[in-house]
This record gives structure tokens, sequence and C-alpha cells, in this order.
């Protein structure tokens, strides 16, 4: 019973809290005159902090094997 109420706490917090700028960003901002470019912003600044943090892995990759304190195993 406390789990199932766990899990729609969850769900609720989701679609009816955190979701909410997405929904504005559908209903309203979309239909504008730009409202495609703003919404593929969120993707792109998504995609732009993957790819900060992907080159940041690789170089401490790097830095490890350089350092030769891999674990090879």
């Amino acid at each position: 019973m406390i789990a199932s109420n766990i899990f729609r706490w969850i769900g609720s917090l989701f679609t009816d809290l955190l979701f909410l700028p997405f929904d504005w960003l559908r209903l309203t901002v979309a239909n504008a005159d730009l409202g495609w470019w703003i919404s593929n912003a969120v993707n792109w600044f998504f995609l732009l902090v993957l790819l900060v943090l992907f080159a940041y892995w690789m170089g401490e990759s790097r830095r490890f094997v350089k350092e030769g304190t891999e674990d090879r195993a």
C-alpha cells in the first residue's frame, strides 16, 4: 500500500509539476513564429551539456592512461 502511494506521488510530481515547462512549450511557444527553433533549443542545450561532459570524461581517461593508473583488468 505504501509503495503504491509512493509511485503515485512520483508520477504526480512529474506530470503535475516537473513537466509544466514542457507543456508550456508545447501549447504556447510551439505555435508561435519561431516555435520550432525555441522548442528545439532545449534539445540543443542538452546535447551541449552531453558533449561537454563527454569531453571531460575523455580528458580524465587520457590522464589516467598517461599516469598508468588505469585498471585494464
